[in-house]
């Protein structure tokens, strides 16, 4: 294996970290609705707990609101029930076979606490960008161990790495940048 295709190894599984990353951002509220604040929130159903999105149409009603159209008429109890125990602090109001979410307005000291939420979420996404990072570091070093390429090689798979990494980092510092504007703004 040469040392690029220990570089493009790791590359779907940077695109893995944005992609997770971007839809944790989502889940971050600002002051704006979006589906995505509550479409994975558990509704215990039949016995059994379902992500919101399978139960429910969620559509945005306005700046600040959401409605759920349940399905069935008898999800409707189990999601205000969910909805309202949901780490978001907001309380539902069924008007008879819709839910209607109002997100109040943020206050200083919630967005400071999204910041740091926020801050959190895109440290964790670079600490696994740096593992995959040695990952791939020590194999292209075992590679030049056993022979199988050569020491130029070696650093130029290091500078090639290296590059990688650091697009990636780059694509993590502007999903958080885009959400701290909107949380600022908000």
């Amino acid at each position: 294996m040469n040392y690029q295709e220990i570089v493009d190894h790791i590359k779907p599984e940077l695109d893995k970290v944005i992609h997770f990353l971007e839809r944790e951002v989502q889940k971050i509220r600002t002051s704006r609705a979006s589906p995505s604040l509550v479409e994975d929130i558990e509704v215990e159903c039949f016995g059994q707990k379902f992500p919101l999105k399978q139960l429910a149409s969620i559509s945005v009603a306005g700046p600040r609101q959401l409605t759920i159209h349940p399905w069935d008429k008898s999800y409707i109890e189990s999601i205000e029930k969910a909805v309202s125990h949901s780490h978001l602090g907001i309380n539902p109001v069924v008007d008879k076979d819709t839910i209607r979410i109002s997100f109040p307005q943020l206050s200083e000291e919630y967005r400071k606490d999204l910041s740091r939420v926020l801050s959190a979420t895109q440290e964790e996404a670079k600490k696994t960008i740096r593992k995959w990072r040695e990952e791939a570091w020590t194999k292209i070093q075992q590679e030049f161990r056993e022979k199988k390429i050569r020491e130029d090689d070696k650093f130029r798979g290091k500078d090639k790495l290296q590059e990688l990494v650091d697009e990636y980092m780059k694509k993590v510092e502007e999903a958080g940048e885009r959400k701290r504007k909107e949380i600022i703004e908000g």
